[in-house]
């Protein structure tokens, strides 16, 4: 569904639905835009194929906000990467903005944190990202297991990108308008580790040195760990080849 409006909303946020028809926190996105200081902002979720009636969840909520929430729907599951791609260029040409973030569907990053995080976005900023760092005076929930393979996984791609970055893998990520057509014009190379290649696509653009000034990591307040991950467990075995073939991919 394409809304066009001649609005430039501060914010657009990019969520993208995989069978999301039950596990959508639906008041909480509801809430959200009902509240006037959130009337500049616009989230356009990205309906990835669904098997379930998803689509008909999001056409329901476009209906009822038409000026805060529209909606991309692809017929074909294409995996979270390129959904997220496809949601940022459909922004990108239908709509008027600043700043462009995206967000996992089940809120473990909530929208009052993503907010957070894209106020440090501004003329010395381009990327912003949100980093699952666990301190006295935050509250991160993570499972343990996904905590330790999350720190190793973290560790190697920590080396690979040479950049001393805590937290690639969080799902909030905000980026400034002017970055979407040279970071997402092409498809990415793993459906799971596109955060990697984002990385190494600035890189390629800025230079190491350069972007550790242009990027702010940001340490969430909250963040809680869902039970129905969208990984499935049998891709930790395939992610150690993904890794390698970004490397070698970003290395030419």
């Amino acid at each position: 569904m394409i809304t066009n409006n001649s609005n430039t909303y501060q914010l657009v946020i990019v969520v993208p639905c995989y069978n999301e028809e039950t596990r959508l926190p639906i008041q909480q996105f509801k809430s959200f835009v009902e509240q006037k200081e959130n009337n500049n902002i616009l989230i356009c979720f990205v309906n990835d194929g669904s098997q379930d009636n998803t689509n008909e969840v999001l056409q329901r909520l476009s209906e009822e906000h038409p000026a805060s929430i529209t909606f991309l729907s692809l017929k074909e599951n294409v995996g979270k990467a390129e959904a997220v791609r496809k949601g940022f260029l459909h922004c990108n040409e239908h709509f008027c903005y600043d700043k462009i973030a995206y967000l996992d569907a089940d809120l473990a990053t909530s929208l009052e944190e993503c907010i957070r995080v894209s106020n440090f976005v501004n003329d010395e900023v381009i990327f912003a990202f949100g980093s699952r760092i666990s301190k006295l005076d935050n509250n991160i929930k993570r499972k343990f297991y996904r905590f330790f393979i999350g720190r190793i996984i973290a560790t190697l791609i920590s080396l690979q990108l040479r950049l001393k970055v805590y937290d690639t893998q969080c799902g909030c990520k905000v980026f400034k308008t002017d970055l979407v057509p040279s970071v997402f014009k092409n498809s990415f190379i793993s459906k799971w580790l596109f955060d990697v290649e984002i990385f190494h696509r600035l890189i390629k653009m800025y230079g190491r040195k350069q972007l550790h000034t242009l990027t702010k990591e940001v340490p969430l307040k909250a963040w809680l760990d869902t039970d129905d991950s969208r990984v499935e467990f049998t891709y930790m075995f395939k992610l150690w080849f993904d890794l390698l073939a970004i490397g070698r991919q970003y290395k030419k």
